[in-house]
């Protein structure tokens, strides 16, 4: 009896460990684990700098509306730069210019240390990637994703781009974790005061910009895209064929020879139209994200309950590890509804719960909204990079990706602004009551585009394992 309960429990933690994606990644490659380990420390990096941020510039002098004119312009720079770095990323070599981010990463933590002129940092932001949200700038993300969709198998998609998504989320609670304990030690055990404090935490983003060049070091040259490997592999694993495409469509690029167009004059009538409601229901997201970032969050909870920055990083280190752990949960239910569904019925109750934080005027039930919000707000991520990952062809995915992520940082930078002047108004809290309802179109607009046509294709291809199987 015992040889058949111990069989019975093996199988269990093994069915546990595919459901949570674990056996993918340890059987996944060198460079997908780098690639993974890059983002945690990019990550870590942006959440340290974020929970100080707002409150660093506010301390030297610099009023919220200018505040929130820094993190636009940030962002309206990082919007050229990503661009073309993400439109020739392919040429240039992806392990080339993650390299060379990385550099700049470094550079920038150096100046935020040594200087306090407005012009000078945002100089440093605009070209060594400060982020003013907490969330990913620069073109790390779109080469990144693009170079993960190339090196892994299309029905282990879903499982890498969660623990790509997981760690970066970890990454991000606990550089605020660390962050606000190095503050307030300084500030309570060493007597610092509050910038000479800031400055030791950008010193670490430096040191951290300088990892990440290592780990961009030890990619493989098989990151890099190859006209063998976008011509005749990626049409073995069926990464070259949308996944919204028709299989009428996919009959004729195969009768037809392979031609060298630009990218834009060789899109279809199709993906054009996928590809312009990803621009809109992307960016509108984006937007909304723009009004309560990261560091804007941090802001108002020092501004309105007067918490200093180590309780700060506790409070924002336990909700993005609540954060963190439910993709996993994520990548189950994307396995069984797909991505579409999992992403708008994940996400519909994080943004319910945004409008509403602002709302209490005591500090636990905001700190219930902010929880609650945690446990599925970034439930969305990796289905999302996988859906992206399959409705793309494999030989646009990078550019059209970098192209969607240039629409998202722009129509975000739009969001700080706004919000930095509602805060100089004392509207502060208006800005998360917008946000929280245009996240709410935005996933009903995903809901009503992709759903149906993303369950019929997932029918489509059950129908052909079948008669394989058969």
């Amino acid at each position: 009896m015992a040889e058949p309960t111990q069989s019975r429990t093996g199988r269990v933690i093994t069915h546990a460990l595919e459901e949570l994606g674990l056996v993918t990644m340890w059987h996944s490659s060198r460079d997908v684990k780098f690639l993974c380990a890059q983002r945690f420390v990019r990550l870590f990096a942006y959440g340290g700098s974020t929970l100080i941020l707002v409150s660093y510039l506010s301390a030297i002098g610099i009023p919220d509306d200018r505040i929130g004119l820094f993190m636009t312009l940030t962002l309206w720079g990082d919007v050229v730069i990503s661009f073309f770095l993400t439109l020739f990323a392919d040429r240039m070599g992806r392990k080339a210019v993650l390299s060379l981010g990385s550099l700049l990463m470094a550079a920038s933590g150096i100046v935020f240390a040594l200087f306090g002129n407005y012009w000078v940092l945002l100089a440093a932001a605009v070209f060594g990637v400060i982020s003013p949200s907490g969330n990913e700038i620069g073109p790390f993300r779109a080469v990144e994703e693009s170079t993960l969709a190339h090196l892994t198998p299309h029905e282990s998609l879903s499982d890498v781009f969660a623990w790509y998504s997981l760690v970066g989320t970890a990454g991000t609670a606990l550089g605020q974790l660390i962050c606000g304990w190095i503050i307030g030690s300084l500030q309570s055990l060493h007597g610092w005061a509050f910038i000479p404090s800031c400055k030791i935490i950008f010193f670490v983003y430096a040191a951290i910009g300088v990892v990440k060049f290592l780990l961009s070091l030890g990619l493989s040259r098989k990151v890099e895209a190859t006209k063998e490997e976008d011509e005749e592999p990626q049409q073995q694993n069926g990464e070259t064929r949308p996944l919204l495409a028709d299989s009428n469509s996919a009959e004729q690029e195969n009768e037809q020879p392979p031609k060298k167009k630009s990218l834009w004059s060789s899109i279809d009538g199709e993906l054009l139209s996928l590809v312009i409601r990803l621009f809109i229901l992307f960016g509108l997201d984006s937007f909304a994200s723009g009004l309560a970032s990261l560091s804007w969050m941090t802001y108002f909870f020092k501004q309105k309950f007067n918490l200093p920055e180590g309780e700060l990083g506790t409070i924002f280190f336990v909700t993005s590890s609540i954060a963190a752990a439910s993709m996993l949960v994520a990548s189950s239910i994307a396995k069984r509804i797909g991505n579409v569904k999992t992403m708008v019925f994940t996400h519909l109750p994080s943004a319910i719960c945004l409008s509403l934080i602002s709302v209490p005027n005591n500090l636990p039930m905001a700190l219930t909204f902010l929880v609650l919000r945690a446990c599925s707000q970034n439930m969305d991520v990796a289905p999302r990079s996988a859906f992206l990952a399959a409705a793309l062809p494999s030989d646009k995915r990078t550019a059209i990706m970098g192209a969607v992520n240039v629409v998202k940082t722009t129509t975000q930078s739009l969001g700080p602004l706004l919000t930095g002047i509602l805060s100089r108004f004392n509207m502060f809290g208006v800005s998360f009551i917008i946000a929280g309802c245009l996240k709410v179109v935005y996933d009903l607009g995903m809901l009503f585009s992709f759903a149906g046509k993303e369950a019929a294709k997932r029918k489509q291809a059950a129908q052909e394992n079948d008669e394989e199987t058969h």
